[in-house]
């Protein structure tokens, strides 16, 4: 008996080891998404917009200037969306070269950079969206301003490593609610 068992075991392993092995590729974790639902931002900000109640608004005021600068942090997705505030006096053309720079300097680890142009003239609001295709650091980034008074800027950071198809779920569904807050947006 233990002759034939040493006889099987090996016959076994030989024949068994003949075939091509092709291992299970890697894969990613499913992601649930939440239904949408929306609340004001703060009143005590300058302007106004719809932010998505699964997120929390975060002060990120580091110098005085600064004042109404904050954070919408999707702390389940390791995400954030960083918004700066700056008070326009005739330099609105500086504040969006700047914020064009910040943009393409993304083109290192992007596929392709496109650009959404917004006019709500009964807002009074205007800016231009950008979409970073690729493995870039920010996906997606924005400005909005009055061109007279008022200047925000937002960039959207994962604080993970940059993979665009891992990614791909949660920035469309963050991507929704950035164009939610720009359709919303308004001065005070």
């Amino acid at each position: 008996m233990i002759r034939l068992f040493l006889f099987i075991i090996p016959v076994l392993v030989f024949f068994s080891c003949g075939q091509d092995y092709t291992p299970k590729p890697r894969g990613f974790f499913r992601i649930d998404l939440p239904e949408k639902e929306y609340k004001k931002s703060p009143d005590i900000l300058p302007y106004r917009f719809e932010v998505p109640t699964n997120s929390l608004i975060i002060n990120n005021r580091k110098a005085a200037h600064e004042l109404y600068w904050i954070n919408i942090v999707y702390p389940q997705y390791k995400a954030t969306i960083h918004l700066s505030y700056k008070e326009v006096d005739n330099n609105v053309d500086q504040y969006i070269k700047d914020s064009r720079g910040f943009v393409y300097k993304h083109t290192i680890k992007a596929d392709a950079i496109s650009e959404d142009v917004f006019i709500k003239k009964e807002k009074n609001v205007y800016g231009i969206k950008y979409n970073i295709k690729g493995d870039a650091a920010s996906n997606t980034q924005f400005f909005l301003t009055d061109s007279t008074k008022n200047f925000v800027r937002g960039a959207l950071y994962f604080n993970v490593t940059p993979n665009k198809d891992s990614l791909a779920p949660v920035l469309a569904y963050i991507n929704e609610d950035i164009m939610h807050l720009i359709e919303t947006f308004e001065w005070k």
